[in-house]
């Protein structure tokens, strides 16, 4: 059982997704907040796995209550999957930096929903990597990732740990992954999570930016 708190403060929005949640087998939703200190509070008394997170709201917004929730929570703490419409600016790209684990279009459809739940709280960190590739990209743009300095860390990663990476960022699953470099797709999990580690990243989506921000991948390049 997906334990879900619902955060967004338009009402209709938020009962909608409580609605389809509620009705979905193998999915609990246990709270519902307008904003984001509250959201806080619930992810404190509730313990969900999965925050599905409004950006926008008023008082504290999404990418605070992020970066709140996540620094505050016992292990295992919750992901966050950021609501978000597609041409929201930075604060979409804040989200990723603050450890949000993936987005989800407000107009995606009720199957999307689901399975962008069930693939987060099954641990997967990116759903939609087309749409998480083409965000991050236009955000990398506004932050100047075209002067990006590659960090010394980087120099840490292996060959084979610098493609897995690399490939992660361009949007590709791990199965499409495993595919282009002809290994397994837990060999692919291995190399991710080792680059992951050494980098001190938190999130596969973390991962993304930092590949992007290095120039490890450019926007609208491989």
């Amino acid at each position: 059982m997906t334990r879900v708190l619902v955060v967004d403060d338009q009402f209709l929005i938020r009962a909608g997704l409580v609605g389809l949640l509620g009705a979905a087998p193998g999915v609990e939703v246990v709270g519902e907040a307008g904003d984001g200190e509250e959201a806080v509070a619930l992810v404190a008394e509730t313990r969900p796995d999965v925050v599905l997170m409004d950006i926008r709201m008023p008082g504290m917004g999404g990418i605070a209550a992020t970066e709140k929730i996540l620094a505050e929570a016992p292990d295992p703490a919750p992901k966050v999957l950021v609501l978000t419409t597609f041409d929201l600016d930075e604060y979409v790209y804040g989200a990723l930096r603050a450890g949000a684990s993936g987005f989800l279009l407000k107009d995606s459809g009720p199957e999307r929903l689901l399975a962008a739940v069930a693939a987060v709280g099954g641990g997967d960190a990116l759903f939609a990597p087309s749409v998480t590739r083409r965000l991050v990209e236009a955000f990398s743009q506004r932050v100047g990732s075209a002067t990006a300095r590659r960090p010394p860390d980087l120099d840490l990663l292996t060959g084979r740990e610098t493609e897995v990476l690399r490939l992660t960022a361009r949007g590709l699953s791990n199965q499409e992954i495993a595919g282009e470099l002809f290994i397994s797709e837990a060999t692919v999990k291995t190399h991710l999570n080792r680059a992951m580690n050494k980098l001190d990243l938190d999130s596969r989506a973390q991962a993304v930016v930092v590949a992007y921000e290095t120039g490890l991948v450019t926007p609208g390049g491989g």
